[in-house]
């Protein structure tokens, strides 16, 4: 039986009229506004009594709501990939995971490790640029990370790379002056070259629930992100904070990561992530 499933069976404590609608897709993540939206809505089709046509409801409104949408074309190469998020939840990672799929689809890549408050970052990004034989730009622990990201940039500009994606230090949302750096190196790439980053990406951890909606809000509200990777994405983790990321902020998610091997990073597919939230 599926989580949703199991949740249902939980709330409707014997009785289909029990069922506490809000207080359930609070509980699968979908966050405090959402949930009050979606079931308003729903009280006023008169669905709340029947789980099956309420269920069959939210899945098509969390389709539409969470569909990717079409990509912007990209003027000059390389496409830019700036990850950021906190500590832990999986952007060095994630980085590699995204450089092998980029030399799986035939294109060159350039990798930037401007985490430099951590040793062993720049290590990890360097011994996955060996093993997949992709480039790395990185430097000694405490070199301003800006300095790094444009010099990723400028490498990446001189092999003619197609794709660059820069790695930088985990900042705890609730700190602000960390999270201000974080404009310095965006701000640094675009003297260089005005349109990139193409691409601000949160990499979230899908097990801290719903906590990943105050986490995309400071980073917004901080760097301007313009989608998410959600890492984690199995076992005890729901997803619901997917849709109420992309319900408040309209930020829509691209990847799913579902375990540690390379091909574990999945471009994220609404219809897909929808069954699976109700149904797997």
């Amino acid at each position: 039986m599926s989580f949703w499933n199991k949740l249902v069976d939980r709330f409707r404590a014997g009785s289909d009229q029990d069922i506490d609608w809000e207080a359930l897709l609070i509980e699968a993540d979908l966050g405090v506004k959402l949930a009050t939206e979606w079931v308003g809505e729903l009280r006023a089709e008169g669905l709340t009594r029947s789980p099956e046509k309420a269920g069959l409801w939210l899945r098509e409104k969390m389709t539409r709501l969470v569909r990717v949408p079409p990509p912007l074309p990209i003027g000059q190469k390389p496409e830019v990939i700036l990850l950021v998020g906190v500590n832990g939840s999986g952007k060095t990672t994630t980085a590699a995971k995204l450089a092998a799929r980029g030399r799986n689809e035939k294109r060159s890549v350039h990798l930037g490790a401007a985490d430099t408050f951590r040793a062993a970052a720049a290590e990890q990004i360097e011994a996955w640029g060996a093993r997949l034989g992709i480039p790395v730009t990185s430097a000694a622990p405490g070199t301003d990370p800006a300095s790094v990201a444009v010099r990723s940039l400028l490498a990446a500009q001189e092999t003619k790379a197609d794709l660059l994606i820069i790695d930088t230090a985990g900042r705890q949302a609730n700190k602000r002056n960390l999270l201000l750096e974080l404009g310095k190196i965006k701000r640094s790439l675009q003297k260089k070259a005005e349109s990139v980053p193409h691409h601000t990406w949160l990499v979230a951890d899908g097990t801290t629930g719903s906590g990943v909606l105050p986490q995309a809000r400071e980073f917004h509200e901080a760097i301007g992100l313009s989608g998410l990777i959600v890492t984690k994405l199995d076992g005890s983790a729901r997803g619901g904070m997917i849709a109420a990321v992309r319900a408040e902020l309209g930020l829509p998610t691209y990847y799913l990561g579902r375990g540690e091997k390379p091909e574990d990073l999945r471009r994220f597919e609404a219809k897909d992530f929808v069954e699976n939230f109700f149904d797997n």
